[in-house]
C-alpha cells in the first residue's frame, strides 16, 4: 500500500485529507502536536483497516521530524508527503505594525524551515517511490494583500516559492502548492475569532487534492476551488 506522512493531521484539513487517504487503502504516519486528539484520530482511521502511526510532537523538532520519516520507512517508505502543520505568528491575526517578531519568526519555523526540512529528511524515500509527491498546504494570502494577515502570508509565500524550485531541482517527482480556500477550521477561528461567516467544511476540498493524487498534473501552485470547478 502507499504511505503518506501527513502533519497537523489530528483535525481540521489535515484529518479529512488523512480520512479519504485511508478509506483509499493508504499507510498513514500522522503528526499533531496535541497527543489526545491525534490518538483519537488515529483510532478512527485505523477502522479502514489501513496501518496508522501517530506520532505527536513539534515539526521544528529535527528529532521528530527524523521519527516521522524513519516511522514511514518501517511502514514500506515515502510515497507522499503533506506539509499541513501550520503556525499564525499571531493569535488573532494583528497588523504589522504590532507583529510580535516572535510570533513572526515562529510562523517562519514551522510553515518553511521545518517544512523544508521535513523534505529534506524525506527525500531519499520520496525519490524511491515510483510516484513520489509532496504537497504544501498553501493560502490566497500567500498571494494577496489583506490586512492582518502579512506574517502568515509571508510565510506561505515562501512556502510557495520552496515548493515551486523543489519542483524544478527534483523533476521525477510532483511538488504541488494547493490553496484550499476559505474552510472551517481552528486555525481560522483563532485567526480571526470575530468572524462568524460561515466557512466550508475541510472534507469539502478534500476531493481537490485527490483529483491531484489521481490524475498527478506538472508541479505547480493549484486552487482547491477550480479543481473542484472542473471535476
Amino acid at each position: 500500500m502507499p504511505v503518506a506522512i501527513i502533519t497537523g493531521a489530528s483535525k481540521g484539513l489535515g484529518r479529512a485529507l488523512a480520512e479519504a487517504l485511508a478509506a483509499r487503502g493508504w499507510d498513514l504516519v500522522l503528526d499533531a502536536r496535541t497527543a489526545e486528539v491525534l490518538k483519537e484520530t488515529a483510532a478512527a482511521l485505523a477502522g479502514h483497516g489501513t496501518r496508522v502511526t501517530a506520532l505527536p510532537g513539534d515539526v521544528t523538532d529535527p528529532a521528530h521530524r527524523s521519527e516521522l520519516v524513519a516511522a514511514a520507512w518501517q511502514l514500506g517508505g515515502v510515497d507522499l508527503l503533506v506539509n499541513n502543520a501550520s503556525a499564525l505568528g499571531a493569535e488573532p491575526l494583528a497588523r504589522l505594525e504590532g507583529l510580535p517578531l516572535d510570533g513572526l519568526r515562529r510562523a517562519l519555523e514551522v510553515n518553511v524551515v521545518a517544512a523544508l526540512g521535513l523534505v529534506q529528511e524525506a527525500l531519499p524515500l520520496l525519490r524511491a517511490s515510483e510516484a513520489g509527491t509532496v504537497i504544501t498546504v498553501s493560502s490566497d494570502a500567500a498571494a494577496e494583500a489583506y490586512e492582518t494577515w502579512g506574517g502568515y502570508g509571508a510565510s506561505k509565500a515562501a512556502l510557495d516559492h520552496l515548493a515551486a524550485v523543489l519542483g524544478e531541482e527534483e523533476p521525477w517527482l510532483r511538488v504541488w502548492a494547493v490553496d484550499p480556500g476559505d474552510m472551517a477550521t481552528d486555525l481560522y477561528a483563532a485567526a480571526v475569532p470575530d468572524d462568524a461567516d460561515p466557512r466550508p467544511e475541510p472534507a469539502s476540498v478534500v476531493p481537490a487534492f485527490l483529483r491531484l493524487l489521481d490524475e498527478r498534473p506538472a508541479s505547480g501552485r493549484y486552487g482547491a476551488p477550480s479543481l473542484l470547478e472542473w471535476r
